[in-house]
């Protein structure tokens, strides 16, 4: 899960999004064990999420599943935007 994505030049942290931004997992630049938690989470490569809140931490939605993460995994989070004109065919 290391940053093998062709996106990677265009990545940025999770922490860095916006609230209602709607993004997909690019990657990550933590070690085995962050790796082992994420997919535990459920967040895998390619997997769209939406920022929901900000705030002491991260509120986001990964699938079906609502999850708080703080700042400094979602620091080590890389993310791409998703353009919302794909959902409406444009």
């Amino acid at each position: 899960m290391l940053m093998k994505n062709e996106n990677v030049a265009h990545a940025f942290p999770l922490a860095m999004a916006g609230e209602g931004e709607l993004v997909k997992i690019a990657g990550m630049t933590g070690g085995k064990k962050l790796a082992k938690r994420l997919i535990t989470m459920g967040m895998i490569e390619n997997m769209e999420l939406q920022v929901l809140q900000r705030g002491a931490g991260l509120v986001v939605i990964c699938g079906e599943t609502r999850l708080a993460l703080g700042y400094g995994m979602a620091n080590k989070i890389m993310v791409v935007p998703i353009q919302e004109d794909q959902d409406h065919g444009n």
